[in-house]
C-alpha cells in the first residue's frame, strides 16, 4: 500500500481507474458488443488523454471498470488515482472514492459530472474541476509540493485545445472495444435550454490543428489499429469554416493509407444544409451521423431553443444526409412542457417518414447547471437531490428507464404512457427492419465511404459472419426479417450491405433492451396510477 509520500521530483505510479456505467443503457449496446466479440461499446477517452498530461517520470496504469477487474494489487501498486466520469457512471465513482480511501491512496476525481456537481464529490482527497488542460498542472504543482488535498478548478471556455497531446491510445487494448474514439473540437454554438455542453464547454467551438488532429489518428494507426473510429465532438459541424478545412486533409490522410478508419461522429441537422460539408465527410470516411431531432413540434423547439430543427422538413433532412452516403441515428426526447397529447403519435410518425432505424428516444432530464435546471428551480418544480444517482436502486443518467426528475405540466403517467407507445411502436422487428430497408433505398454509397474493399476488410468479413449466426441460430425470431433485409439490400445495391448489417447488429441490442425498457415503464405507470409514487424528498444527511 502506498503512503502517500511521493517526493517531488520523482517517480509516482499514478493508477487511472473508468468507472462502471450504470447497467440497462441504451448506448452500451452489450448484446452487440458480445456479437461482435468486444466488451464495451468505447474506451475512456478523456482519462487517456490526462495520462498524456501526466509528468514523463510518472508509471501510469489503466483499470477500465467496463472491460476488467479493479483488484487489490492494482491499488497497492499505486501512489494516487485518478477517476471520474458522467452522470451514469457516478455510483461506481463514489464507490471507488471510497474504496481507494480505505486502502489509504489518494484519490483524484474529475470530469463532466463532478465539474457540474462538486458537492458530490466532496469525499475525494482532490477535485479537478474543469478542463484538464487549463488545471492539471496545478494539481500536479500541489501534489509535487506535497499537498494531499484541494480542490483546483479551471477558468471555463478558456482551455487551449491545441496543447491536449496525443492521447495514450497505448494503454487500450483495443480487443475489448468497437470503436476508438478521438476529439477534434468542443462546444456548440446553440444554446438548446436542457444541454449541458454550452455550460461546460462553451458557445464557441474551439477546434485542435490538422497536424495535431492526423497525428492522434497517426498514431492508432502506427499501434495497428483499424476500423471504426469515433468522433466524440457533441457537434463536430459546430465550427464550419475549421472542419471544412480539417476534412480534405483527412481524406487525403485516409487515401494515402488505404482507408484504415470508418467514421463516425455527431452533429446538428443543419448539416443537411451544407452540400459542401456533406460531400466532404464522405469522402473522408464518415459513414453515420448521431443527430438530436427531439421533437417534430416547432412549438417544443422553439420553447427549448432548439431552433436549428425549425423551419424545415425533418425527414427531407435526413434523407439529405442519406443522399452523401450517411446514415442517421437520432436522439428524441419526450416531457417537455409545451408537447402535446399527439405526442406519441407525431414521434413515431417522423422515425417512420424519416426512416431513422437507430432512436434513441428518452424521457426528459434536467441535466445539472442547465437553462432548463435553473427555470424548474426558479419555478419550484425541480425535485430534491435531482442530481444524486443511487446505482444500486435507479439506472439514473439512461434518460430511457429514468428522468422526469421534476414536476411535469402534464400528468406524469400520461407522459410515460406516450413513452412507452413510441418504443412499442418503433422498436418491433417488423418497424425496425422496415426502415433498415428504407435507408437501403435513401443511401447513395458513391463516394468513398461506399467502396468495398480497404483496410477494414477481414473486420467487415468477421462481422458478417458472426451476425450471419446470431440471427440464425442464436436469435431465430430474428432470422426471417434478417434474411428479407439482407436479401433486398443485395438486389438494391451491394455496396449497401455494409451500413445494412450494422444497423442490424445494433438490433441485437435494441430488440430485447427496448422490451426492458417498456417493463420498466409499466412498473413506473403502475405506481404513478396506484398512489405509490411520491415527490422525492432530500434524504437525512
Amino acid at each position: 500500500m502506498s503512503d502517500g509520500t511521493t517526493p517531488a521530483g520523482q517517480a509516482c505510479k499514478a493508477l487511472l481507474i473508468y468507472p462502471r456505467f450504470n447497467a440497462g443503457s441504451f448506448w452500451n449496446y452489450q448484446a452487440t458488443c458480445e456479437l461482435i466479440g468486444a466488451k464495451y461499446p468505447a474506451p475512456p477517452l478523456g482519462l487517456i488523454t490526462v495520462a498524456a498530461m501526466l509528468p514523463g517520470s510518472w508509471d501510469v496504469q489503466l483499470v477500465d471498470r467496463n472491460t476488467d477487474e479493479l483488484t487489490d494489487d492494482h491499488l497497492a501498486w499505486a501512489d494516487v488515482v485518478l477517476t471520474g466520469g458522467m452522470l451514469p457512471q457516478q455510483g461506481d465513482t463514489l464507490a471507488l472514492i471510497r474504496r481507494c480511501r480505505a486502502a489509504g491512496v489518494p484519490v483524484v476525481v474529475g470530469g463532466p459530472d463532478a465539474t457540474s456537481s462538486p458537492h458530490v464529490y466532496e469525499e475525494a482527497d482532490f477535485r479537478v474541476l474543469g478542463e484538464a488542460e487549463g488545471i492539471l498542472s496545478a494539481f500536479l504543482d500541489a501534489w509535487g509540493r506535497g499537498e494531499r488535498q484541494g480542490t483546483f478548478t479551471a477558468e471555463k471556455f478558456k482551455a487551449d485545445v491545441t496543447t491536449s497531446p496525443v492521447p495514450r491510445f497505448d494503454l487500450l487494448n483495443f480487443s475489448n472495444y468497437v470503436q476508438v474514439n478521438v476529439q477534434y473540437s468542443r462546444g456548440c454554438p446553440f444554446t438548446c435550454e436542457f444541454c449541458d455542453i454550452i455550460e461546460l464547454y462553451g458557445r464557441k467551438p474551439r477546434t485542435k490543428t490538422n497536424e495535431q488532429m492526423l497525428a492522434e489518428l497517426g498514431r492508432l494507426h502506427a499501434l495497428g489499429y483499424r476500423g471504426h473510429v469515433d468522433f466524440v465532438d457533441d457537434n463536430l459541424i459546430g465550427n464550419k469554416k475549421a472542419v471544412k478545412a480539417f476534412l480534405p486533409a483527412l481524406a487525403e490522410w485516409q487515401r494515402q493509407r488505404k482507408r484504415p478508419f470508418e467514421m463516425s461522429t455527431e452533429a446538428s441537422l443543419n448539416l443537411a444544409d451544407d452540400d459542401e460539408l456533406l460531400s466532404l465527410m464522405q469522402e473522408a470516411g464518415f459513414f453515420s451521423v448521431f443527430i438530436g431531432i427531439e421533437s417534430p413540434d416547432p412549438d417544443v423547439l422553439n420553447a427549448t431553443r432548439k431552433k436549428q430543427n425549425t423551419r424545415r422538413d425533418i425527414a427531407k433532412s435526413v434523407h439529405k444526409i442519406y443522399g452523401a452516403g450517411i446514415w442517421v441515428l437520432a436522439g428524441f426526447i419526450v416531457g417537455f412542457d409545451e408537447e402535446n397529447d399527439r405526442v406519441a403519435e407525431e414521434i413515431s410518425a417522423l422515425i417512420e417518414e424519416a426512416a431513422i432505424p437507430v432512436s434513441m428516444v428518452g424521457l426528459l432530464y434536467a441535466l445539472p447547471n442547465t437553462q432548463l435546471t435553473r427555470r424548474l428551480e426558479r419555478e419550484g418544480r425541480l425535485h430534491a437531490e435531482f442530481d444524486i444517482s443511487n446505482a444500486e436502486t435507479d439506472q439514473m443518467g439512461d434518460q430511457c428507464t429514468s428522468g422526469l426528475n421534476f414536476d411535469t405540466r402534464r400528468s406524469r403517467a400520461s407522459i410515460l404512457r406516450d413513452y412507452r407507445k413510441i418504443v412499442d411502436d418503433i422498436y418491433t422487428p417488423e418497424a425496425y427492419f422496415r426502415r433498415v430497408r428504407r435507408v437501403a433505398d435513401l443511401l447513395r454509397l458513391d463516394g468513398a465511404n461506399g467502396q468495398l474493399l480497404g483496410a477494414g476488410l477481414f473486420h467487415d468479413l468477421k462481422l458478417f459472419g458472426r451476425l450471419l449466426w446470431s440471427m440464425s441460430i442464436r436469435h431465430p425470431q430474428f432470422r426471417g426479417p434478417f434474411w428479407r433485409t439482407l436479401a433486398y439490400a443485395a438486389s438494391r445495391d451491394l455496396r449497401s450491405i455494409k451500413p445494412v448489417l450494422m444497423m442490424m447488429a445494433l438490433y441485437v441490442h435494441l430488440g430485447p433492451f427496448s422490451r426492458y425498457v417498456m417493463s420498466e415503464i409499466d412498473k413506473q405507470i403502475e405506481d404513478v396510477e396506484q398512489g405509490r409514487w411520491t415527490r422525492p424528498t432530500a434524504s437525512a444527511a
